[in-house]
């Protein structure tokens, strides 16, 4: 969003018609030199004003499709409603989760089961997770949708990811990641997300630096009035778009490796909780029969490594186990792998207070084996998953939504204002015309080359921010270079 970039002209001294030439900004070569701020801020003036310009289509596809996502989690409680709850019948407990799953599989014989996520609260139905099965995405599953107190089964939708999004969700939650073109698609929010932070602290240094005088709205005009009415929204919106960027880029493509890579080097990364058992293990006294077989407890790898059906104590000693150890709703059963693997219950709430804990359950004897707490993670992935879960609207429910919507609305009211005020830049025939190059050079070397070096390395960890970047300076000193020749250089 090209904000600040038309400060120069109107609001800061050059009076109507005055030649750029002699405006504060521009000023031919041989000039007296700035000092201090003022020659830092036409450094920042002009990285706004072309990171703005440049960049803003893509926050402007970003900052749509991210507002359509904070509504969609309301839009499908609604499209599919007759999935997700069933009345409650009066004086009607639920029925055991093995016979839930059976019902699912009765109707879905296809594929095998993947999970499983018992009715998390009263009035909301079992999900039974399907993988492999023949149309549905290779990374999506099938969810079959079962009411716990009656068995019937409601319909299946596909779904994606550990939110457990639906059709309408998943849709718009591609869209926004990489517009349904695959990972080349992607390299499109990484750029944005990798210029928000510059284009947002760049506009708020703008803001701050100017008179107090010059930031009202009230009274002005023309472009004075979009460029207060611009810096005023910006500065609200500054902290929340620079959050966006920083946690967009944690799972980016390039920029999200580095931050992996990084976390792996210092022991921050996200622990999992341990699913190995040691085959061989004495099978739970009863009647093991009945649950024999991962196809009528809900697991996927029923037989062992000669072909033959193992013990196995089923869905709803597992979940008894679960609830043993404080895993409250809503959780996920993911059955055994192998014969060598347990159940692995995990807590699956993103909202605040989060529940991450996950458990894991031998099912020969339904012991637990392993067990890991969320107050256990290391910080940096505490914060990893709150950002997350805080960027995908979900972690504090409605509010959260409320609030991306905002700052999807202010960020596009930004873009439309920074376009507006380069067409208002113009005069005459000129439309928009570019800030003044050459601020650099009167950039003091204490402050200069501490400042490149720190884009250096930003810019190493940040592809998507370095590239383009590199690329702008070599087009800008190419073209500086055959303006000067034409003698029509200039310099702020």
């Amino acid at each position: 969003m090209p904000a600040e970039s038309t400060v120069v002209a109107e609001g800061e001294g050059r009076p109507p018609g005055e030649p750029a030439e002699a405006s504060r900004e521009t000023r031919a070569e041989g000039a007296p030199k700035r000092s201090g701020w003022a020659t830092l801020r036409l450094l920042v003036l002009r990285l706004h004003f072309y990171a703005g310009l440049l960049i803003a289509p893509f926050l402007l596809v970003a900052a749509t499709t991210g507002l359509l996502y904070a509504c969609s989690y309301q839009a499908e409680k609604i499209v599919y409603a007759d999935e997700l709850r069933v009345p409650v019948p009066p004086g009607k407990g639920e029925l055991p989760l093995t016979r839930q799953v059976a019902a699912a599989r009765a109707a879905h014989p296809e594929g095998s089961i993947s999970a499983v996520r018992p009715s998390p609260e009263e009035g909301a139905t079992t999900r039974v997770l399907l993988s492999g099965v023949p149309g549905v995405d290779p990374d999506h599953t099938l969810a079959v949708f079962v009411d716990p107190y009656t068995a019937e089964v409601r319909g299946d939708l596909e779904q994606y990811g550990s939110t457990g999004a639906l059709p309408l969700r998943t849709w718009i939650d591609e869209l926004h990641r990489d517009l349904h073109l695959g990972e080349t698609g992607r390299l499109y929010s990484e750029l944005a997300a990798s210029w928000l932070w510059v284009i947002a602290g760049g506009g708020l240094v703008l803001w701050l630096g100017r008179r107090r005088s010059q930031r009202k709205a009230r009274g002005t005009t023309g472009r004075r009035r979009t460029l207060a009415l611009h810096g005023s929204v910006g500065v609200w919106a500054a902290l929340g778009l620079v959050f966006l960027s920083a946690t967009g880029l944690t799972w980016s493509a390039y920029a999200g490796q580095s931050v992996s890579d990084l976390r792996a080097a210092i022991g921050q990364t996200t622990p999992a909780v341990s699913s190995t058992v040691t085959p061989g293990a004495e099978p739970a006294a009863g009647p093991a029969g009945e649950h024999s077989g991962h196809g009528g407890s809900g697991g996927s790898g029923a037989a062992d490594g000669e072909g033959a059906a193992r013990a196995d104590v089923g869905l709803d000693a597992v979940l008894k186990a679960a609830r043993g150890q404080g895993l409250s709703n809503p959780v996920e059963i993911v059955p055994p792998a192998d014969a060598s693997s347990a159940y692995v219950v995990r807590q699956i709430q993103r909202s605040w207070p989060e529940k991450q804990d996950s458990i894991a359950v031998d099912p020969a004897n339904g012991e637990v084996t392993d067990v890991l707490r969320f107050d256990d993670y290391p910080v940096l992935a505490k914060l990893t998953r709150w950002g997350i879960d805080a960027h995908s609207g979900s972690l504090f429910g409605l509010v959260n939504q409320i609030a991306l919507v905002a700052l999807a609305l202010c960020l596009i009211l930004l873009i439309v204002w920074g376009y507006r005020m380069w067409w208002q830049r113009g005069r005459g025939s000129a439309f928009g015309r570019p800030m003044a190059r050459g601020a650099w050079q009167n950039v003091p070397a204490h402050v200069l080359v501490p400042l490149l070096a720190a884009v250096a390395v930003v810019g190493y960890f940040v592809p998507l921010l370095g590239i383009p970047l590199a690329a702008f300076l070599a087009v800008d000193i190419a073209l500086g270079e055959i303006a000067y020749r034409r003698g029509r250089r200039t310099y702020a």
